[in-house]
């Protein structure tokens, strides 16, 4: 079967001319070329998105509106597939995915093959509307994009009209071909390419838990409370929570008493198109890494909280951002590299993420920031949530969103101990943020 490349150019994959396109495919993009990469038995790059309404779900309209709104998402729409070199997306028409009743333990890994080889899932509890997808597909606001669309198709069907804006598409137009676009080639352009962050970190340790549980804490708050603490501090709310992170790691490797320290450093996604303009729904985000060093002395909070600030300061702007994009694409660019056989690319990728890129950070911090949905669509939502799925190792991420005046953090732990999420909302509460607790165990 002959398949042809889809370029930016392309208009041919919408609604409907997906269905009857059987010769289109989509290579990954610069991110997601990794994640399927890294696949095993428990660990799969699957993160959740979910949205709370004020009235129960209906399930049977709900896998209504998925039928109808898929379709208008053709790199979500889609199975991955293996070639000689690489791996690919191609538009995936079997039946399905089926909405199902959630879960206690989200984020599962998925297998490529089962599910009829679609890479999302969608689950409803109650008043909820979750949808998790495999990073491979894109990234929090290509999901965010779907899950709001999913959410308004649903919300009409029930009587409700909601008119397309900001993260709802028209579900009745074509594809923009820049939906559909690898981005980061587009601004891999810059004339060096800066060294990524090197060394080891901090790692906490604790008590695996049995084969597929995933931990969740939620810390529900007001996002006003928190802002006019992180002003106090001169900080935005993303320095803030990092800060606290950052400060709960300290407070944890400290209490471990371990004979050598290490630096403490996070992982965080940058969203680029706040950067470099882009419509597209698949992965375009970078990693900064703001870290604090106890091998240099004692840090108090506002100490942290000003390293953090400096750090975002001069690592988050254009330049630099450019730079980082231009170091990831040049290995792909390489015409040597890019003849190697798929396998021995897989083995090198895996060997290097667990030898030393995954040793690079002690967490991963996630925001995305303050939703916004339409008007119209107001008066039926609650809140959001958003998780990182299961760690590749023995650590917590935690992920951030808000909406009007809810601001909720989420953690994804696969270890029994919960020290580090104990330290970060102790430290909220004493600065006077007042936090409700909801979690997933006994």
């Amino acid at each position: 079967m002959k398949k042809t490349r889809v370029q930016n150019t392309s208009n041919q994959t919408g609604p409907q001319n997906a269905k009857n396109r059987r010769d289109v495919w989509y290579k990954l993009d610069l991110s997601a070329i990794v994640y399927p990469t890294l696949q095993r038995r428990d660990f799969s790059s699957v993160y959740r998105l979910s949205v709370v309404l004020k009235e129960e779900i209906d399930p049977a309209l709900l896998q209504q509106a998925l039928d109808r709104t898929l379709p208008r998402f053709p790199t979500y729409k889609a199975a991955i597939r293996k070639g000689l070199f690489w791996r690919y997306l191609e538009p995936n028409n079997r039946p399905g995915p089926y909405v199902r009743q959630d879960i206690k333990n989200p984020c599962m890994p998925m297998h490529f093959k089962g599910n009829n080889r679609y890479l999302i899932r969608v689950y409803y509890y109650r008043n909820r509307i979750a949808l998790e997808a495999h990073h491979s597909l894109g990234d929090g606001t290509g999901g965010m994009c779907l899950l709001q669309t999913l959410t308004a198709v649903y919300l009409g069907l029930l009587g409700h009209p909601i008119r397309p804006e900001g993260f709802v598409l028209d579900t009745a137009a074509e594809p923009d071909p820049e939906e559909l676009e690898d981005a980061y080639m587009r601004y891999a352009n810059a004339q060096v390419c800066p060294p990524r962050p090197a060394g080891r970190t901090y790692r906490v340790r604790g008590t695996k838990e049995p084969f597929y549980t995933l931990n969740i804490i939620d810390g529900v708050m007001s996002a006003r409370e928190v802002m006019a603490v992180a002003k106090k501090y001169n900080a935005t709310l993303t320095e803030y929570l990092n800060a606290v992170l950052l400060y709960a790691l300290l407070e944890k490797q400290n209490r471990d008493r371990s004979h050598r320290l290490r630096p403490v450093r996070i992982a965080m996604p940058v969203n680029l198109r706040r950067f470099f303009p882009s419509k597209t729904l698949r992965n375009f985000i970078t990693m900064v890494y703001p870290f604090v060093d106890p091998r240099l002395g004692d840090y108090t909070f506002e100490e942290i909280v000003e390293q953090v600030h400096n750090y975002m300061r001069y690592y988050i702007n254009v330049k630099f951002l450019r730079g980082d994009i231009t170091t990831n694409a040049a290995t792909q660019r390489n015409p040597l590299i890019r003849v190697v056989p798929l396998f021995i690319k897989d083995f090198v990728v895996r060997t290097f993420y667990t030898r030393v890129q995954d040793k690079n950070s002690s967490a991963g911090l996630t925001n995305m920031g303050a939703l916004q949905v339409p008007e119209d669509m107001k008066p039926y939502i609650e809140r959001f949530d958003i998780y990182m799925g299961q760690p590749f190792s023995s650590r917590t991420n935690c992920a951030v969103i808000s909406y009007e005046d809810i601001l909720t953090v989420n953690f994804a732990s696969s270890i029994v101990e919960a020290d580090v999420e104990r330290f970060f909302f102790r430290r909220l509460v004493k600065d006077g943020i007042h936090v409700t607790i909801e979690s997933n165990r006994e």
